[in-house]
């Protein structure tokens, strides 16, 4: 009797951790992070529409799941190939393909409907795109360009001005301003995982900017200049008034800090220097972000 009540729990368990790794559960929640930041940047002091900004958040997460389990459905042969990726619920065959295309679709459609229908129009196209370049343009291009991390890095940034459409109805300054931040900020964090893992990219067939560089001297010239421009856009929001002066001198410190692991890497060249960027990166930016909401105007 133990074993046969165990091996449905045992099962349910199973199916809710392929349902994460195929929504990219931690990359969701990275969304839907920068989201609310962007939301609460955009009240500049009013009070918070709490409904609206649950709406924006369920209609976020569900489009951000849905992109990311349309993506593995169309990867899912080339992630077989890579170490990193071939435990995945599609390339192991725990999960049918026709499945997860079902989960990407609905939860694409439903969340750009919530959306539409709870937020306002700009937002649920922002969001809307997002899933299409996602989906449509950087994963295919990952196969023929190079410039792939470019254009991965757009549905990447439009979050947080996601956010700040939700909050004011209009992409205005700040929020343009935010979506340069997490534009630049992905670009050295990429680099470094692209650097780690170009080996395997390479062999599953993905063009990755690390792809004909061995020594690495472009790659880490690139991850340096992206780090520079993080700095300096991050630095905006405390010269427009968005955020006050103890922000503006928080951010700098951050910057200067995130700037030092890039010429680490640029000097080094090593895996143990990008893996050194690769985890500055990720206790980077939530530091940013806590500082945005904390000194916001």
């Amino acid at each position: 009797m133990k074993t046969a009540t165990a091996e449905p729990h045992t099962r349910s368990e199973s199916l809710f951790s392929d349902v994460c790794v195929l929504v990219k559960a931690r990359l969701s929640f990275l969304v839907l992070t920068t989201t609310f930041v962007g939301f609460l940047l955009g009240t500049r002091g009013s009070a918070v529409d709490w409904f609206v900004l649950a709406a924006t958040l369920a209609g976020t997460a569900l489009s951000a799941c849905g992109a990311s389990a349309l993506n593995q459905w169309w990867e899912r042969e080339h992630d077989a190939r890579m170490k990193r990726t071939q435990d995945r619920p599609l390339p192991t065959g725990r999960m049918h393909p026709a499945d997860a295309l079902m989960f990407g679709l609905f939860f694409s459609v439903a969340g750009v409907a919530i959306l539409a229908l709870f937020v306002n129009y700009l937002t649920a196209a922002l969001a809307g795109s997002t899933v299409l370049i996602y989906v449509l343009v950087y994963t295919p291009m990952k196969r023929v360009s190079e410039l792939n991390t470019l254009v991965g890095a757009i549905p990447g940034a439009l979050p947080p001005l996601l956010g700040w459409t939700a909050s004011t109805g209009e992409a205005g300054l700040g929020g343009w301003v935010l979506f340069a931040i997490l534009w630049f900020w992905q670009m050295p964090h990429f680099l470094a995982i692209a650097w780690m893992y170009r080996e395997e990219y390479a062999g599953a067939g993905f063009r990755i900017l690390t792809g004909r560089d061995p020594d690495g001297v472009a790659t880490a010239r690139q991850a340096l200049l992206y780090s520079m421009c993080l700095l300096v856009a991050t630095l905006i929001p405390g010269v427009i008034g968005l955020n006050s002066v103890v922000y503006f001198i928080g951010a700098f410190v951050f910057g200067i800090a995130f700037l030092a692991l890039a010429g680490n890497f640029a000097v080094q060249r090593d895996r143990a220097a990008a893996r050194l960027l690769f985890f500055g990166s990720i206790i980077y930016l939530p530091l940013l972000l806590g500082l945005l909401v904390a000194t916001r105007s």
